[in-house]
């Protein structure tokens, strides 16, 4: 399977991109993690999840460029998280999340890009911007079919 999604991840991500991963990122031991990392390319962030409970010198050895251990905002609307944020109907953004597997969150402002929902691949966000942007994201994000 870490082949499989190796492959798959590299098919989309290019040397020179950046990913942030949201979180859960290994299982590993360190030398098992490192080989898998940095076999990935791009510059790989990661958001922290609740099993990723390494030190971040752990995590930046194994091959993440940042380790962040909160909830982080980019492109001053969307919330990249691991596990879904409470946004209130007066908050101006959407939450781009994992820790759900497969289950999807309540409401348009939330969208969950687990591995389960990716056919194990990473997501663009741009694609995620643009499909959001069209009112395509009930479809795109919650099915598998991003």
């Amino acid at each position: 399977m870490d082949a499989r999604m190796v492959q798959k991840w590299n098919l989309v991500v290019g040397k020179n991109d950046t990913v942030f991963v949201l979180g859960d990122a290994v299982f590993r031991n360190k030398a098992m993690a490192e080989a898998v990392i940095k076999s990935l390319k791009g510059f790989k962030h990661l958001v922290a999840g609740n099993h990723d409970v390494r030190s971040d010198t752990w995590y930046k050895d194994v091959g993440f460029h940042t380790i962040y251990r909160y909830p982080i905002i980019v492109n001053g609307f969307f919330v990249l998280s691991h596990e879904p944020v409470y946004l209130n109907d007066h908050m101006p953004y959407v939450n781009i999340h994992g820790h759900l597997h497969s289950r999807k969150m309540a409401g348009d402002n939330y969208i969950n890009v687990c591995v389960e929902n990716t056919e194990y691949a990473p997501v663009l966000l741009d694609t995620i911007i643009d499909r959001y942007k069209t009112g395509e994201e009930k479809t795109c994000c919650t099915n598998g079919t991003l």
